[in-house]
């Protein structure tokens, strides 16, 4: 008994060649000629680049007062950079007191829902749910402050931020962009694309 075989097909262990088996999404693609995989949306084409994301904003504001379809625009933040700020030292101290602020407006909530409905002293209700609420949370922001071992005493605060802000809008519509930007100057550069 002899199989046919199939030099196209995949094979286990087999590099190179053939097609991949199917997945749960279906037949999987190959990435376009580009390498950034298949084109979502209609092409677009860029108008310009500024420095800055207000710059960038004011583009499509100017298009928008003089009835271009923005909609078809988009603001493409290039060259991302994730910057986290140190906003100061974590102590079990200073998680307890974050914890119990945290506690208290979740115990407020809970408070005013059981207010709502307390047919005697509502406002005790309230107060009590807010000081168990700061209680709890206190001691849960104490006991996952302790858990992490010294291994993260700070606070921070992440945020991306990119070093140009492109504005691009689609293929079919850039020409009119251009006339309508042609009008204003924000000191944003226009590249040479291909029309």
């Amino acid at each position: 008994m002899t199989t046919q075989s199939n030099p196209s097909a995949w094979q286990p262990g087999v590099t190179g060649g053939g097609t991949l088996p199917s997945g749960p999404g279906g037949r999987t693609a190959a990435p376009s000629a580009d390498g950034h995989g298949p084109q979502v949306g209609p092409p677009t084409v860029t108008i310009g680049a500024y420095p800055d994301y207000p710059s960038a904003q004011r583009v499509v504001d100017h298009l928008a007062d003089n009835r271009f379809p923005v909609e078809r625009t988009a603001i493409v933040g290039t060259d991302l950079t994730l910057v986290e700020t140190v906003l100061g030292r974590m102590s079990t101290a200073r998680a307890a007191l974050v914890g119990a602020g945290t506690g208290a407006w979740f115990g407020l909530f809970i408070g005013l829902l059981f207010g709502i409905f307390t047919v005697g002293n509502w406002l005790a209700v309230i107060l009590a749910g807010l000081v168990i609420g700061a209680i709890w949370g206190a001691v849960f922001g104490a006991i996952a402050h302790a858990m992490t071992g010294g291994k993260r005493d700070f606070t921070s605060a992440s945020s991306l931020r990119a070093n140009q802000y492109a504005v691009t809008v689609e293929a079919d519509v850039a020409e009119q962009a251009r006339q309508l930007l042609g009008r204003i100057q924000l000191g944003g550069r226009n590249p040479q694309t291909a029309r």
